[in-house]
């Protein structure tokens, strides 16, 4: 049978999720809204990503249930409305109300897009994995290369518009685009017909469906949880400061556009490696990448070489990108196909103590060191051998 139409359908989920991946972009949004916000601390704005990230979870979920009984362009036009109402809500925030239009950010780009972008990466990655039976490391690495690169590929321009129209006609722009291109995209949500249409030619199908409840039962999603969510933490000690810690060890500020570029390349490479040699190399691989880049990043720091800190960056870029690539394959093959929407969407959740603990244990370390990065670089390996540590009994596990 035909499948050459899958990579059409691969390709409009790819840039729908670049769209969507302006979600982690909202460090291009902190300076504008502070000019406006004179009053809003830091701490007021970070936890605004909070939200929209344990929204970003709650929407994934919310989806992985909606797909048991809609059609996948339906939620993803639901996706559309919810983000739509978002950013054109926030486009209408009023700057003399600066307590109100707190607590209206929170709700508008924290619940409705942080849900939104969940509902709509969920679809996307569900909905178009079904046709990559044969490949679902690769279609998924793409994707979300697609999704981890959206802040770089599309902040330029936001910043751009922001310059030129100011922040809040850029959230109603922002609103229309986007809607626009989900609401297009969703003609290519379609699930194939038969298992033959998912799959290649000569590929076979898993025998294992687990539910929801049975994958919860079983000590193997724990333990790749855990795994998961010591790897993200690793990850997260550094990427969010990759441009700061290179200015502060003699490299160029742009090291920070680098690494996310090798957070977007490990996402495809690592899918394309499970595909290949399946669970367990890939993730051992994962884990090597994160302990040398905290290795590099150690000695990098000793010796004030900027060459080493150059390459522990890049290297924790690709290690940290691996890991959401390697939740959906890793749920997939384990669990089978036939309840995956919701079984990812459950792998996701590691996103949320990831996202406390890695900077949580990077402030704590940095003030406890002086502003030194010492023993924030030597907690990446220490994170690192954990991992490595739980995928050993992962492996021995039924």
């Amino acid at each position: 049978m035909d499948t050459k139409k899958r990579w059409s359908y691969l390709a409009a989920g790819t840039v729908m999720l670049v769209f969507l991946g302006l979600i982690y972009a909202w460090s291009i949004f902190k300076a504008p809204f502070n000019a406006v916000y004179a009053d809003w601390t830091f701490s007021q704005l970070s936890l605004t990503f909070t939200i929209s990230m344990i929204f970003f979870c709650l929407g994934g979920f919310l989806a992985g249930i909606l797909l048991k009984r809609l059609k996948p362009a339906l939620v993803l036009r639901a996706a559309a409305v919810l983000l739509f109402a978002g950013f054109f809500g926030v486009s209408r925030l009023n700057p003399e109300e600066p307590e109100k239009s707190l607590y209206l950010l929170y709700l508008l780009y924290g619940v409705f897009c942080g849900g939104g972008v969940g509902i709509g990466y969920n679809t996307i990655i569900s909905t178009v994995n079904k046709w990559f039976a044969d490949r679902a490391g690769t279609a998924s690495g793409v994707m979300m290369m697609g999704f981890g690169l959206g802040g770089i590929i599309l902040g330029s321009a936001v910043s751009a518009f922001i310059g030129q129209i100011g922040l809040f006609s850029t959230f109603a722009a922002l609103a229309a685009g986007i809607a626009v291109i989900l609401i297009a995209g969703a003609f290519f949500m379609k699930i194939p017909e038969s298992p033959a249409e998912g799959k290649a030619a000569g590929s076979e199908m898993t025998g294992k469906n687990f539910t929801a409840p049975q994958m919860l039962r079983t000590p193997s999603f724990w333990l790749f949880m855990l795994w998961a969510v010591l790897l993200n933490s690793a990850g997260l000690l550094v990427i969010n400061s990759a441009a700061s810690i290179a200015v502060a060890f003699g490299a160029p500020a742009v090291l920070g556009l680098v690494v996310s570029v090798c957070n977007g390349g490990g996402r495809v490479l690592m899918g394309a490696f499970f595909d290949r040699f399946g669970r367990t190399p890939s993730m051992l691989l994962n884990v090597i990448f994160t302990f040398s880049a905290g290795a590099c990043l150690l000695m990098g720091a000793k010796a004030l070489g900027a060459a080493l800190i150059f390459v522990g960056l890049m290297l924790a870029g690709v290690g940290y990108g691996g890991t959401p690539t390697l939740t959906s394959a890793f749920i997939h093959s384990e669990y089978g196909p036939q309840y995956y929407p919701v079984n990812f969407s459950l792998g996701n959740f590691s996103l949320i103590p990831a996202a406390l603990l890695g900077p949580m244990i990077s402030s704590a370390l940095i003030e406890g060191s002086g502003g030194a990065y010492d023993s924030t670089f030597l907690m990446i390996v220490v994170l690192a051998c954990a991992a490595f540590a739980v995928r050993l009994l992962l492996n021995h596990c039924k």
